[in-house]
């Protein structure tokens, strides 16, 4: 008979705060850093299909990145105060500067009152151009394709 070499006090690991990336700002990984664990794409489906989506939100932001969120949200529990919402989440930062590097112009649209604040004129102009070229295309295509098939009823007959 074999013993089983793995023991709980070695693989036992858990984590309240602790030390974080420099860039991204989340929880370093694994127990040898005092990291965080790790939660993955599919456990973030299994809590989708689940409908938990406050309980989705607050790993992905405030147990994770979201610096600010992360310092309202101790400042709240200390306080006994309701938890304020999250804020960006700094993995959005460093894509943000990503995007920037690549010399995209990024900008960041903030609190709208109403949908009047958002100017979507030119939007609904570039979308109307794109539709009657479409049209006008399949127009062409299918006079081409009208044309074509004529000669060639011609040609067999």
């Amino acid at each position: 008979m074999l013993k089983l070499i793995h023991m709980v006090e070695d693989k036992i690991h858990a984590r309240s705060t602790g030390p974080y990336s420099l860039i991204t700002q989340q929880p370093l990984g694994g127990k040898a850093q005092f990291g965080g664990q790790r939660f993955g794409e599919m456990e973030v489906w299994a809590l989708e299909a689940y409908s938990s989506a406050h309980n989705l939100q607050e790993i992905l932001t405030v147990k994770s990145d979201d610096v600010v969120g992360r310092v309202k949200t101790y400042e709240s529990i200390v306080k006994g105060e309701p938890i304020s919402q999250p804020g960006i989440p700094e993995s959005f930062h460093v894509l943000l500067k990503e995007l920037q590097s690549l010399g995209l112009s990024v900008d960041l649209m903030h609190d709208f009152d109403s949908e009047s604040d958002l100017d979507l004129s030119g939007i609904v102009e570039d979308v109307d151009l794109i539709t009657s070229v479409n049209e006008e295309s399949n127009l062409i295509i299918s006079e081409e394709n009208s044309d074509t098939s004529t000669e060639s009823l011609e040609r067999n007959n």
